[in-house]
């Protein structure tokens, strides 16, 4: 049987553009460089691609300047797409932009009405249940809807603890395979993935969590080597993409694609 939680047939990015030097970030280590993000981004589609998924790359939109996080705007699954509602207020729109993309993949889409809010960022979605952590941007009221949402095709939704001062769940961790999750130790030792195998982000890599399983392929920011090392040492097929960029808008590997295998 086919893993859903990381086998895709499709994905969604976005360029970045020149509005990316007014995007939000926790603290304040210079403007991304355009170019350099282009050439980065430019090289995490094309192994998307790779794999023989169709990606569709979206034109930047300068009047939101963090959009080329798509994954914040949506949650994808097999049976329906669902527009977040993100809890930064710059961030609202990119929902609403986001819907009637989704709807040229999916014949259901719907939408977080609020007024929680949440953002894809902190949701993990594994075989068995789908994770989301309590946030700065994500709160228990959007936790509820989504798993109103999401109870009609029999998910489960379980709410965990997002550690202080992590912008997203996801930013400390990330799916590798059925039973398997990579996250930094101060968020596992929380217990949250009690049940799953967990490997852990070697010493001062905190920021290598972020990665992506796509198909056969595990994605990761480049400049960690001892996680790449221990990933490498699992069976995974590692490959490492330019992340300094948008690492200075706090975003990483997972939030720059959406990725799903609608049923319809």
């Amino acid at each position: 049987m086919t893993a859903r939680s990381y086998t895709f047939t499709h994905a969604i990015a976005r360029k970045p553009g020149a509005g990316i030097v007014d995007g939000l970030r926790a603290v304040d280590t210079g403007a991304p460089d355009l170019q350099r993000f282009l050439q980065d981004h430019a090289h995490y589609v094309s192994l998307l691609a790779s794999t023989g998924a169709a990606v569709s790359v979206l034109e930047p939109l300068d009047d939101y300047p963090d959009s080329v996080f798509v994954e914040d705007a949506a949650l994808c699954l097999p049976e329906c797409a669902i527009a977040m509602r993100p809890g930064a207020p710059s961030r609202i729109g990119e929902a609403a932009v986001m819907a009637p993309v989704l709807s040229e993949f999916y014949n259901d889409v719907v939408s977080i009405a609020g007024p929680g809010f949440i953002d894809g960022g902190d949701i993990l979605v594994t075989e068995r249940e789908i994770l989301v952590g309590r946030s700065a941007r994500t709160d228990a009221a959007g936790i509820t809807e989504l798993a109103q949402v999401t109870s009609n095709w029999n998910y489960k939704v379980r709410e965990v603890t997002t550690p202080a001062g992590v912008l997203h769940f996801k930013t400390d961790c990330s799916l590798m395979d059925e039973e398997t999750v990579l996250a930094t130790r101060r968020l596992s030792d929380t217990g949250c993935f009690d049940g799953y195998r967990v490997i852990n982000t070697a010493d001062g890599e905190d920021a290598a969590a972020n990665a992506i399983r796509f198909n056969e392929l595990v994605l990761m920011p480049a400049g960690f080597p001892h996680t790449a090392e221990k990933l490498s040492a699992a069976g995974y097929d590692v490959h490492e993409v330019g992340n300094t960029e948008a690492a200075k808008l706090d975003g990483g590997m997972s939030c720059l694609s959406l990725r799903f295998s609608p049923l319809d």
